[in-house]
């Protein structure tokens, strides 16, 4: 046994037959993918004067149109000064329309204008077309493992959120 560890700990990770150096390799391509997903929309992006948290905002708000503030600071896990300031932009450029909760006056939900539906399609389309190649290249056994890896990767609660909008329940 290697001293600090259990036993099990040492076989479980001996059992995954990667050297440290096989995981910087991967730590890298993680951050030279998320570079080039990243890429297109940031060049629309910059086009606007935006960053990739108008971004993240435009995309979870056309996932579920209606959402509250409260919902949206949940999923992207940011201050509710950081979310404000994005909305205010959206909303003043009239992208986002925020509307007083029927049931709960001090709710606010979100829904995309048309100008805001456009540009998230702009954006959507550059990522997914990139994702749709590299999966193609890929194949379909090395996307379903890719998928299980990037939600083994994800924290509890940030996975609960995700398999719930992969799985339409939220």
């Amino acid at each position: 046994m290697v001293e600090g560890r259990s036993a099990q700990a040492y076989v479980g990770e001996s059992l995954l037959f990667l050297t440290d150096e096989q995981l910087r390799q991967g730590i890298e391509a993680m951050f030279f993918a998320y570079q080039g997903f990243t890429a297109d929309p940031d060049r629309i992006l910059a086009e606007l004067t935006y960053g990739r948290a108008h971004h993240r905002a435009i995309h979870f708000i056309n996932r579920a149109p209606g959402t509250t503030v409260n919902n949206l600071l949940a999923i992207l896990g940011v201050t509710k000064q950081s979310l404000n300031r994005v909305l205010r932009t959206l909303i003043s450029d009239g992208l986002v329309e925020s509307h007083v909760g029927t049931n709960d006056k001090r709710e606010r939900h979100l829904h995309l204008t048309e100008q805001g539906r456009t540009l998230e399609s702009r954006l959507s389309d550059a990522q997914r077309a990139r994702m749709r190649t590299a999966f193609r290249e890929a194949g379909p056994v090395a996307v379903a493992g890719f998928k299980q890896v990037l939600e083994a990767m994800m924290d509890a609660n940030v996975r609960r959120t995700h398999i719930q909008l992969r799985d339409g329940t939220t």
